[in-house]
């Protein structure tokens, strides 16, 4: 699953290797990404709703192996894959690429780059969008829902990130002790970095699968 503001194209650079390494690939486009139907809103929760569909649209699909089934996901695509890895057991793994600690940071720092005062309008915007979305931040977050993952998890995460600090995942780890870390040479897009480190992301999964 792709970040915000992308598509499934931008995850194109894990599919060959992948392919080289017997996996069959899903690339789909969020709701308002991409090819697919604009509706009056997106989230991260329904970022895992389209997860969701994707694994369900593959468990009826007769040439996959319906029980061995991952997920790698990218920015809100890897907070969403976290999320539904957190409510449903039914992937072996989960690979999270440049996933940020908590979405309440990433308000306060968007609305910080608008200059949106924060005691003032920030508190509100902050409210409407929970409400909106149905869910609180603090549910959603992967602070708390990466410990409730029960497959094996690999952060991927880019010493030169700007977007989102790598002290993210540091709290991340901290949060859950048994997830697997990769720091490769890169920002928070990942895509040329991760090319190096495509043997790393198989093994993972294939000892997962």
């Amino acid at each position: 699953m792709h970040g915000w503001g992308a598509n499934a194209g931008t995850m194109w650079p894990v599919v060959l290797p992948l392919h080289a390494a017997g996996f069959a690939v899903l690339l789909i486009d969020a709701r308002c990404h991409g090819r697919s139907d604009n509706k009056a809103f997106t989230s991260r929760p329904r970022f895992a709703e389209d997860i969701a569909a994707g694994l369900a649209w593959l468990r009826l699909q007769p040439e996959i192996a319906a029980d061995r089934l991952a997920l790698l996901g990218h920015s809100v695509g890897a907070a969403a894959s976290l999320l539904h890895a957190s409510r449903h057991h039914d992937v072996r793994a989960v690979v999270s690429l440049s996933a940020f600690a908590h979405p309440r940071e990433v308000m306060r720092s968007f609305m910080a780059e608008k200059r949106v005062p924060y005691p003032v309008l920030g508190w509100y915007v902050m409210r409407h969008v929970q409400r909106v979305i149905g869910v609180s931040f603090d549910e959603i977050a992967p602070l708390n829902t990466l410990p409730r993952v029960s497959c094996p998890t690999l952060l991927v995460h880019g010493r030169r990130d700007t977007v989102v600090p790598i002290n993210d995942a540091h709290r991340l780890l901290a949060a859950c002790s048994r997830t697997r870390f990769l720091l490769v040479d890169g920002d928070h897009d990942l895509r040329s970095a991760l090319v190096p480190h495509a043997q790393t992301l198989t093994d993972f999964l294939r000892a997962a699968c």
